[in-house]
C-alpha cells in the first residue's frame, strides 16, 4: 500500500464505524494559552474533554499535523539521527466523546492492523497500566482481559504509570492508555532476544505505533484525580511509523512519505543516500543531513502556510531554529553553498495535494519565505565562520591562560545572538586544535532558560464552580449590556500579579480572536458593586474576563457592560481591514492574502503577502478606494451560521491558518467588494468608519509587509496635526510660497556649510597629527603617545588616529576626548605590536574605560571607548603609561 492508500484505509474504516471525519487543525495553535503548535491529535478536541464545548459529534476520526519540538515533547536534536522521530508529523485518531469506551476502542484498534492492514500478529505487543499506589490507582484489568481475546499473555505487558497513564499537563483530564508496539527485527534476532524485553526501550525496530487512552479522570490543583462525567476516548497512531511498518521497512525515511524528497536532495548535491548507513561510515554524515532536510521542510512549510512565519521570538523563533538547522546541514554536509531547501517545497506540495491543500495553495509564498530565510542565514554563516576564523587565528590575551579554549559563554553568544550553531562552533574550533567550553556554555544557556521560565511562569488555580453548566452564550454582535451570571472563575498569578479570571453564562464582552483585542468594561452588581474587565479572551472556547478583584457576592444577578465608546473605535478599525484587505487585492494583485492582524481602538495593523515595498502611489490608490467605500456609508451585510463548504463556494475569502467550524459567519461590505469569513464585531454601515489613514508601510519578515492604519476621530487629529505642522514650518521659514522649495534650499545651504566645517576639522587634524607625532616617548621600543585632544566628533579623532599610526612606526597611543560633555578613549596599536607583544587594543580601552565609568571594546588594533566621568581622563591616560612599562 502506498502512504495515501494506507491513510484512506485508516479514515474508511472508522468512517464504517460510524465516525465523523474531521480535517486536521492548524499547527500553529491559536487561543490556548498553554500551547504554541499543535503537538497531539486530541489539541482541537481539548475544549470538548474539558467539558468547556458541547460535544457536536460523539464519534470522529482524522489525521492531524503534529509538531514536537518545544517543551516536554522536544525531539528535535534526534531528528535525522535515528529512524522515526520527526518535527511535524500525522497523527491518525479516533475519538469518543462519551460514547463508546475501553472494549471498542481495542476490538478496532486489533481489527483493522490484523485484518484491514493485515499486519502478523506474533510481530504485535500491547501494554496496559500496572496501577500506582501512591496515586491510589488500580491495575487496569479492564484492558488487560479485552486484550487476552486476541493477544497471547506473554505479548501483553504491564507499564508503568510514566509510559501507560496519560496527562494532558500537571491538571486536566487523564487516564490509563494501551499502547500497541511492533517488532520489526529479522526472525533471528527475534529468536535471541524476546520483543517483550524491548518494549519502550527505545530500540529502533521496536517501535509503538499506536496509543489508546482512556480519560477517565479530571486531575486539580492539589494533584488529586476525580472521575470525569463522560469518559471518552482519545487514540493516536503515528502515521509515518505505520506506513514504515506496512510497506516492510526499517526506517520512516525509507517509505514513499520521504523517499520523493530524499531522492532529489542526493541527485541534486551529487551524493547517495545510503539508508544502512552507520556513525562513522562514510556516508553518514550526507544521510542524517538528507534526512534532516527531509523532515525539517514539512514542518516549516506547514507552519508557515499555517501562518506562523519564522521570526525572533516564541512561535517564530521554533519555526526559525528548524530551519537554520536544515540550512546548517545543507551548507556544512551537501555542500549547498547558494539556496536550496526552498526548492523542495513544490514537491512537497504535490505530495499533499488533496491530503492537505492549504500548502499547495500557497507554496509559492511558502516557498519564497523559505528561500529570504536561506539567503538571511546563509550570510549569518558566512559572517560566523569569517569570526571564529579571526578569534582562533589571532592571538587572544582572554586566551593567555586557557589556551586553546574557545569561551563557552562566546559560544552561546555566537548561538543565541547571531544564531551561528553551537555544533559547527565545535566543528570549526576542533578543526584548529581547538575546543569549546562546552560547561560554559551549557551554563549559560541554563541561564537564558531560568530566565525565560522565570519570565513566563504562570501558577493557574482550580476553578470555583458555581453553577454546573459551561454553555456560553455571546450576545455582544446585538448588545454591549446584558444581565448575566457568574459560572465559575480562578485565581491566576504571572510575574507577581494576582488577577483573577471569570466565566459568565452570558456576555456581550468579545474575545481577543482573530486579531481583534478583547473588550474591556464592567460587571455592575445589585448592590453597586462594581469589578472592572480589563481583558477578554479565550481559552479553548470559554470567553473569560481577566478582572483584578472579586465580587463580595459572586452568586448574584450582575449586568456585563462594554465601554461602548472603546469597543465602537475597534469596530471601525476592524470594518476598515476588511475594506482595506480587498482594495489592496485590488490594486497590488490577488495574491495579497492576509498573515496576520491587530485591530483595536488606537489604529489597526495588517500583515499582508507581498514581495515589494508599496509605493506612494499605490497607497494613494488604496486609501481612495477605502474612502470612497467609506463615503458609499455600505450596509453590513452579516450572515450567521452559514454552512462552510456554502460559504466558500459563494467566493468569501478565507484565512489561512484558521480553524472553521462547519458553520460560519460571512461578513459582507457590497457583494462585489468585500466578502470574508469573521467572527469579529463592525460598524453597521461604512459611514460609521469616518475616515482612514494610511501611516505606515513596512517590511515584518521574507515576503510579507504591514501596513498600519488609522480611522473615526485619530484620523482626525492626524490629518491636523500634520496641518499644525505644515503651518509651524512655514512661520519658521517666513511663510514662503513654496514651503517645498525653501526647504530644499536650506537643505543645499546646510551641506555646504557641513562641507566647509569637515575641511577645517581636517585642516586642525592635519595640525596635531604632527603635533602627537612629535610627542612620542620610546618606552621598551614602543612610541607611546597619550594625549588630550579637541575635536568636534568621533570621526575626526578617529580619522587623527590612523593618520599618526601612518607615521609612527611600531605605535601605541590613547587619545582622550570630551565631546558634547561625554568623555571619551581612543586606543591605536600597530598590528606589528599586536603579534609580537600580543598588546589588544579592545582589552586595554575596556580596562581603561573603568576610570571614566564606562566601557568599549573593538578590534586588537583599535578600540574605543565611552563613559560618564570625564574627570577621570587624566587618570585613563596615566594608567595607559603603566601598561606599556
Amino acid at each position: 500500500m502506498t502512504a495515501k492508500e494506507i491513510r484512506q484505509a485508516f479514515l474508511d474504516f472508522f468512517a464504517a464505524k460510524g465516525h465523523t471525519i474531521v480535517p486536521s487543525a492548524p499547527i500553529v495553535i491559536k487561543n490556548d494559552p498553554t500551547l504554541m503548535f499543535t503537538n497531539a491529535g486530541m489539541n482541537q478536541f481539548k475544549d470538548i474533554f474539558l467539558g468547556e464545548a458541547p460535544v457536536k459529534y460523539p464519534r470522529v476520526a482524522d489525521t492531524q499535523r503534529c509538531l514536537r519540538v518545544s517543551g516536554k515533547h522536544n525531539d528535535l536534536e534526534e531528528v535525522g539521527i535515528d529512524t522515526y522521530h520527526h518535527t511535524m508529523f500525522e497523527m491518525l485518531g479516533n475519538w469518543s466523546f462519551g460514547d463508546y469506551f475501553k472494549k471498542e476502542a481495542i476490538d478496532w484498534s486489533w481489527e483493522l492492523l490484523t485484518q484491514v492492514y493485515k499486519l502478523p500478529k506474533d510481530r504485535l505487543y500491547v501494554t496496559y497500566f500496572e496501577g500506582d499506589a501512591k496515586e491510589g490507582l488500580e491495575k487496569d484489568t479492564e484492558t488487560l482481559n479485552l486484550w487476552k481475546q486476541y493477544v497471547a499473555e506473554d505479548h501483553i505487558i504491564p507499564g508503568n504509570k510514566k509510559d501507560n497513564f496519560w496527562e494532558m499537563g500537571e491538571t486536566g483530564p487523564c487516564g490509563p492508555c494501551s499502547e500497541i508496539h511492533f517488532d520489526s527485527r529479522p526472525d533471528n534476532e527475534r529468536a535471541e532476544v524476546d520483543g517483550a524485553t524491548l518494549v519502550n526501550a527505545d530500540h529502533d525496530q521496536v517501535i509503538e505505533i499506536w496509543n489508546n487512552v482512556f480519560m477517565q479522570f479530571n486531575r486539580v490543583k492539589d494533584g488529586s484525580l476525580h472521575p470525569l462525567p463522560a469518559k471518552h476516548v482519545d487514540t493516536g497512531m503515528g502515521f509515518e511509523r505505520l506506513v514504515r511498518v506496512l510497506q516492510g521497512k526499517t526506517s520512516n525515511y525509507d517509505t514513499d512519505v520521504f523517499q520523493g524528497l530524499i531522492q532529489f536532495i542526493a541527485d541534486k548535491s551529487g551524493k547517495k543516500y545510503n539508508s544502512a548507513a552507520k556513525p562513522g561510515d562514510a556516508d553518514w554524515n550526507a544521510a542524517v543531513a538528507m534526512r534532516v532536510l527531509a523532515d525539517h521542510i514539512r514542518a516549516i512549510s506547514f507552519a508557515i502556510a499555517d501562518g506562523q512565519l519564522p521570526a525572533s521570538n516564541k512561535a517564530g523563533y521554533v519555526i526559525r531554529r528548524i530551519l537554520r538547522r536544515a540550512i546548517r546541514y545543507s551548507y556544512q554536509t551537501l555542500g549547498f553553498k547558494e539556496p536550496f531547501f526552498n526548492e523542495l517545497v513544490p514537491l512537497l506540495a504535490e505530495q499533499f495535494k488533496g491530503v492537505f491543500d492549504e500548502l499547495y495553495s500557497q507554496k509559492d509564498f511558502v516557498q519564497k519565505v523559505i528561500k529570504e530565510e536561506e539567503v538571511s542565514f546563509l550570510k549569518t554563516l558566512a559572517q560566523g565562520i569569517i569570526y571564529l576564523e579571526n578569534n582562533i587565528v589571532g592571538e587572544q590575551v582572554w586566551n593567555k591562560e586557557n589556551k586553546n579554549i574557545f569561551p563557552g559563554k562566546l559560544a552561546f553568544e555566537l548561538s543565541d545572538t547571531y544564531g551561528f550553531p553551537i555544533d559547527l562552533t565545535e566543528l570549526m574550533t576542533r578543526e584548529k586544535g581547538w575546543t569549546v567550553d562546552m560547561a560554559g556554555y551549557e551554563a549559560a544557556l541554563q541561564e537564558q532558560k531560568t530566565r525565560s521560565r522565570a519570565a513566563t511562569a504562570i501558577d493557574t488555580g482550580d476553578w470555583t464552580v458555581l453553577k454546573n453548566d459551561d454553555s456560553v452564550e455571546f450576545t455582544g454582535y446585538d448588545e454591549t449590556e446584558s444581565i448575566a451570571h457568574i459560572i465559575k472563575y480562578r485565581k491566576v498569578t504571572a510575574k507577581g500579579k494576582e488577577q483573577y479570571q471569570i466565566v459568565l453564562d452570558k456576555t456581550p464582552f468579545y474575545a481577543e480572536s482573530g486579531g481583534q483585542v478583547g473588550d474591556t468594561g464592567e460587571l455592575v452588581f445589585p448592590d453597586g458593586e462594581v469589578i472592572h474587565i480589563t481583558d477578554t479572551k479565550k481559552e479553548n472556547g470559554l470567553i473569560v474576563h481577566f478582572a483584578d478583584s472579586l465580587p463580595k457576592n459572586p452568586n448574584d444577578a450582575l449586568t456585563a457592560i462594554v465601554d461602548a465608546e472603546r469597543r465602537h473605535n475597534i469596530e471601525g478599525n476592524h470594518s476598515a481591514t476588511h475594506l482595506l484587505h480587498a482594495a489592496m487585492k485590488q490594486v497590488l494583485g490577488s495574491h495579497v492574502n492576509q498573515k496576520g492582524s491587530l485591530v483595536n481602538g488606537e489604529y489597526l495593523r495588517f500583515d499582508f503577502s507581498h514581495f515589494s515595498k508599496v509605493t506612494d502611489e499605490e497607497i494613494a490608490q488604496i486609501e481612495a478606494i477605502v474612502n470612497q467605500k467609506v463615503r458609499e456609508n455600505i450596509q453590513l451585510k452579516e450572515e450567521r451560521s452559514v454552512a462552510y463548504q456554502t460559504a466558500i463556494a459563494s467566493g468569501v475569502t478565507a484565512l489561512f491558518g484558521e480553524k472553521y467550524g462547519e458553520y460560519v459567519r460571512v461578513i459582507t461590505f457590497d457583494d462585489n467588494f468585500s466578502k470574508e469569513l469573521c467572527g469579529g464585531t463592525h460598524v453597521k454601515a461604512t459611514g460609521q468608519i469616518g475616515f482612514f489613514k494610511i501611516v505606515a508601510e513596512s517590511a515584518v519578515a521574507a515576503g510579507v509587509r504591514r501596513i498600519e492604519a488609522i480611522t473615526g476621530i485619530a484620523a482626525q487629529t492626524y490629518i491636523n496635526d500634520q496641518n499644525a505642522l505644515i503651518h509651524q514650518l512655514k512661520e519658521l521659514l517666513k511663510n514662503p510660497k513654496d514651503i517645498a522649495k525653501s526647504v530644499e534650499t536650506l537643505l543645499e545651504e546646510n551641506t555646504r556649510l557641513k562641507k566647509e566645517i569637515e575641511k577645517s576639522v581636517l585642516e586642525k587634524s592635519a595640525g596635531l597629527k604632527n603635533e602627537l607625532a612629535a610627542k612620542a616617548e620610546n618606552i621598551n621600543g614602543i612610541n607611546f603617545i597619550a594625549q588630550r585632544v579637541s575635536l568636534p566628533n568621533a570621526d575626526a579623532v578617529k580619522n587623527l588616529a590612523y593618520q599618526v599610526k601612518d607615521i609612527v612606526e611600531n605605535l601605541f597611543m590613547v587619545l582622550a576626548t570630551e565631546i558634547d560633555g561625554k568623555p571619551g578613549l581612543t586606543v591605536m596599536v600597530s598590528e606589528n605590536l599586536v603579534k609580537e607583544k600580543g598588546l589588544n587594543a579592545g582589552n586595554i580601552v575596556r580596562e581603561l574605560a573603568k576610570e571614566i565609568q564606562g566601557g568599549g571594546g573593538g578590534q586588537p588594533f583599535f578600540a574605543t571607548a565611552g563613559g560618564k566621568d570625564a574627570s577621570g581622563l587624566d587618570r585613563a591616560l596615566e594608567k595607559a603609561r603603566l601598561v606599556i612599562s
